[in-house]
């Protein structure tokens, strides 16, 4: 259009309106913006790697910023995975663990301190144990009084097993107890699971029957146990005259000895109460999941601030999971916030209904079957201590020290770089905006235009320094204590088509009037001069708007008069270079000829100047009237 209205009106030769055209679409397309934004992610990343997130792909770091929900694993994630044996209970009562016996003693301690070692699978290695936190700390306590692990080991050697699964929630063994070939099979899991398989007791260095005011008593305890966020564990045995000839659990693990529970403690992280605090106060949904006893999840996610004491709705086991249909779970997803003695396959459905709410979903795993939520979820975070390859491989970040709080923290840098890159877009657009609409209007006008090394020059020194300057800006003081933008948001949302709009015509609108005041008051004689002088002014307004614009876009609803406005070095440097490299066309003779511009006098600066006042303060007062509209809604 400017090119043929150009020819039209013939006040520009063929080649100067074809140049000015080409120029024109270049300054119309923001060429930078993917390496821009390519480079704020890449930076993100960098500083995440710093942070312990290991970033897998690049548009995680901006898909971050957007989290709803941060579904995590209790044990190593909240909690700081160092198990160690708090309590004990043998024959109904509850001891202290440090005044217990370990597997050497004859008395029901000891019977329990034995099964303790056998149901294990830590391995023992001149570098200490090597084994899961739970295994080990039962390890550890027998060592602790007095038991030479090794030797006992090799006296009672394995001779079969059931694994552990999730399903049945226990382990079983058989193990050699003496030279005459007695043997016993010890089994060990969740105190629901294992009470109903148990028919005896282990009492007073007796064995009797299992009353059911026994049983209860017990149930009762354990519940004690877990409100006080102690992990319980169940033990029992049977003598068995052979190793039985099929290991399944309907005949091996029947019919038991109950010997009694024992008590761990895993600490909460010190951090991570903080990090669950901030995560809520940015809109941010924290969710434990977790394969202990509902109690237990409860009062940890209580002292973690997940949820309310009294919030008793808010805590679904994997077996009530399993009643609810998929329509009735997605129904009811946002009343529960812990999931207690859940599989990993459960994983999956809360990642799918949280989904259908149209939430941005960010779960935790370190398992093999974790893989299919790692893949489901938005962002599947893998651990890099605890967590398997396959899970690893599943994810799209990776936390090194496989801390939540580290999530939180992801987050954030997530928010920022989204806010960087937006901000980055509404400066080179409404600029681009701004060069468009100059040209347009001043060819349909019939003024003279700006040159094509104008546009150029322009769209070269002050479109693209600042542009990437800008994805370098710290996070806002407020970026946490935003709503989470949803998953329907893009770079354009959040007000920043608009900005785009109105600040490009803002910033055409200026340049015009300082080209139709240099015309109309001119300074100098003479109409070459004066149409010189326009045409300069008009091209140091434009230059010098788009570096006042760009503090504008260091926030894109906020005031720029805070303590950040020169916090970021990089912008300062990328301004005062792109201000000298246009001042240098002016000023310094050679060049002002090579870009057909003329030298302004004190006055002529002043308006051009304050041209680019003009449009920080417009900007300034169409953000208060934002944040005051905000607020009133």
């Amino acid at each position: 259009i400017v090119f043929v209205v150009g020819m039209i009106r013939g006040n520009e030769s063929l080649i100067n309106m074809l140049l000015t055209a080409i120029s024109l679409a270049v300054a119309a397309i923001p060429e930078g913006l993917p390496a821009i934004v390519t480079i704020t992610l890449a930076l993100g990343t960098t500083r995440m790697a710093k942070l312990n997130a290991l970033v897998r792909r690049l548009p995680a770091v901006e898909t971050l910023g957007s989290t709803d929900i941060i579904a995590s694993d209790k044990t190593g994630t909240l909690t700081q995975n160092k198990m160690t044996v708090e309590k004990l209970v043998v024959g109904g009562e509850v001891r202290d663990a440090k005044t217990g016996a370990g597997a050497n003693d004859a008395s029901d301690e000891g019977v329990l301190a034995t099964l303790l070692m056998l149901n294990n699978d830590t391995k023992l290695t001149a570098d200490g144990l090597i084994g899961g936190p739970t295994e080990t700390a039962l390890v550890q306590y027998n060592m602790d009084h007095g038991v030479d692990a090794m030797p006992f080991l090799n006296a009672h050697p394995r001779q079969a097993e059931i694994p552990f699964d999730s399903e049945r929630k226990l382990m079983t063994t058989v193990n050699k107890m003496s030279d005459n070939g007695d043997l016993w099979v010890t089994v060990k899991g969740a105190p629901d699971e294992l009470l109903k398989r148990v028919t005896q007791i282990q009492l007073n260095g007796q064995v009797t029957v299992l009353t059911d005011v026994l049983r209860e008593q017990l149930l009762t305890i354990n519940h004690q146990l877990a409100v006080q966020a102690l992990r319980v564990l169940a033990f029992a045995y049977r003598p068995v005259a052979d190793v039985p000839t099929e290991m399944t659990s309907d005949l091996v693990e029947q019919n038991l000895i109950f010997a009694g529970f024992v008590g761990m403690i895993d600490p909460e992280r010190p951090e991570v109460a903080g990090a669950v605090a901030e995560a809520k106060s940015a809109g941010i949904r924290p969710l434990m999941i977790t394969g202990d006893h509902a109690d237990t999840a409860k009062a940890i996610a209580v002292r973690l601030g997940i949820i309310a004491e009294d919030d008793d709705a808010g805590v679904i086991t994997g077996a009530q999971l399993d009643e609810l249909s998929d329509a009735d779970f997605e129904k009811k997803v946002r009343q529960y916030s812990v999931y207690a003695r859940v599989a990993p396959e459960h994983k999956v459905r809360i990642v799918n209904a949280w989904q259908k709410q149209g939430k941005v979903v960010a779960m935790t795993g370190d398992g093999v079957n974790d893989a299919p939520a790692l893949k489901a979820a938005d962002i599947g975070v893998g651990m890099g201590i605890t967590g398997t390859e396959v899970s690893k491989g599943a994810s799209d970040m990776v936390l090194a020290d496989d801390n939540f709080s580290t999530i939180v923290v992801a987050v954030r840098e997530g928010r920022k770089v989204f806010a960087n890159i937006q901000k980055a877009i509404q400066y080179l657009l409404s600029a681009n905006l701004g060069e468009v609409l100059t040209l347009f209007v001043m060819t349909m006008m019939g003024w003279q235009i700006l040159a094509p090394v104008h546009i150029l020059w322009i769209n070269l020194v002050t479109d693209t320094f600042p542009a990437i300057a800008l994805g370098l800006e710290p996070a806002e003081k407020n970026i946490m204590k935003q709503k989470p933008r949803g998953r329907a948001s893009n770079f354009l949302s959040g007000g920043v088509f608009g900005n785009i709009i109105y600040q490009g015509l803002l910033e055409g609108g200026l340049t015009l009037l300082v080209y139709w005041l240099a015309l109309t008051f001119p300074v100098h004689a003479g109409a070459t001069q004066i149409h010189a002088d326009a045409l300069t002014m008009a091209f140091a307004t434009l230059g010098l708007i788009q570096l006042f614009h760009a503090f504008n876009s260091k926030s894109i609803h906020s005031s720029i008069f805070t303590k950040q406005l020169f916090k970021n070095r990089a912008f300062n440097w990328a301004i005062l270079t792109a201000f000298i490299l246009l001042a240098a066309t002016i000023l310094v003779p050679g060049f002002n000829t090579l870009f057909h511009v003329t030298t302004l006098d004190w006055f002529q600066w002043l308006i051009v100047i304050g041209a680019g006042v003009t449009m920080i303060l417009i900007v300034e007062v169409v953000k208060l009237i934002q944040r005051l509209r905000k607020s009133a809604a």
